[in-house]
């Protein structure tokens, strides 16, 4: 049984005039990109190990790979990069604005997004799990998860997804981050965290986590990353390309081993461009 996530609402926002720049600097070329060392403006998320995630030392994960890849495909060099926080309830609201020149964070591909704004990709195909010990050999179904404590995140309703279709005696217990989960997860003061996969295994890949966590393999829905870019943008068609050379080059596999192979990570094969799984 699939469930879907739901998503926060954004405020509907009018369009810039047309020709306005992105924020990133520079006039655009008559392909929609900037050069000639101009920079580039891409949104990521800043808090996700393993997805995106700023740092001390810069910005990585998998989301970062694949943007700075395609940005160089575009023309543009690492440091010719301007990276932006998108959080996932600003995300159609800052391509709509021209904040940024297209956004990889971890963004699933809906309906009702793409009504707002266009989509590249997917390329990658992850799915909503669940995070347990390596040692728990008691949860192996969604089903298990009754009378378990499962970790619920301010602002996200994976866990509320769960207890309301799969286990409905679930214990959902409210922690205010992720990473908070994770401590209570290592204690032992809950049994369990769900969220997308690819998150999950970004998470669980950190250096003090490593060995601990195992993912349920569970695949409760499927979430269609895409690359977001503004409604008509003549970006969408250059960023696809790009994917399909990542893929071709084994670029693309190099970066889901790095940043998720610790944990294990099982992950889909590279997804065709256009092929959205329901």
């Amino acid at each position: 049984m699939q469930l879907r996530k739901v998503t926060a609402a954004t405020a509907a926002v009018l369009a810039l005039t047309v020709g306005a720049t992105a924020c990133g600097g520079g006039k655009k070329d008559d392909n929609g990109s900037s050069g000639g060392g101009k920079k580039i403006t891409i949104g990521i998320k800043f808090d996700q190990p393993g997805i995106g995630q700023k740092t001390p030392q810069g910005y990585s994960g998998f989301d970062v790979d694949v943007a700075t890849y395609v940005a160089k495909k575009l023309g543009y060099s690492p440091d010719q990069i301007e990276w932006k926080e998108s959080k996932s309830a600003d995300r159609e609201t800052m391509l709509q604005r021209g904040d940024v020149d297209f956004i990889a964070a971890s963004y699933s591909i809906t309906p009702e997004r793409q009504q707002k704004v266009d989509f590249a990709g997917p390329y990658l195909l992850a799915h909503q799990d669940v995070l347990i010990r390596s040692n728990d050999t008691s949860i192996k179904s969604p089903s298990d998860l009754n009378k378990k404590k499962l970790c619920s995140v301010a602002g996200s309703t994976s866990a509320q997804n769960v207890h309301d279709k799969l286990a409905p005696k679930a214990q959902l217990q409210k922690y205010p981050t992720y990473s908070a989960c994770l401590t209570g997860l290592q204690s032992g003061a809950i049994d369990a965290l769900t969220t997308d996969d690819s998150i999950l295994a970004g998470y669980a890949a950190q250096s003090q986590f490593k060995g601990k966590f195992k993912l349920g393999g569970f695949k409760m829905t499927n979430e269609n990353y895409g690359i977001g870019v503004k409604k008509g943008s003549p970006l969408k068609d250059k960023i696809n390309k790009a994917l399909e050379d990542m893929v071709a080059d084994k670029s693309w596999q190099q970066a889901v081993e790095k940043n998720f192979g610790p944990a294990d990570y099982k992950n889909e094969p590279a997804p065709k461009i256009g092929d959205i799984k329901s």
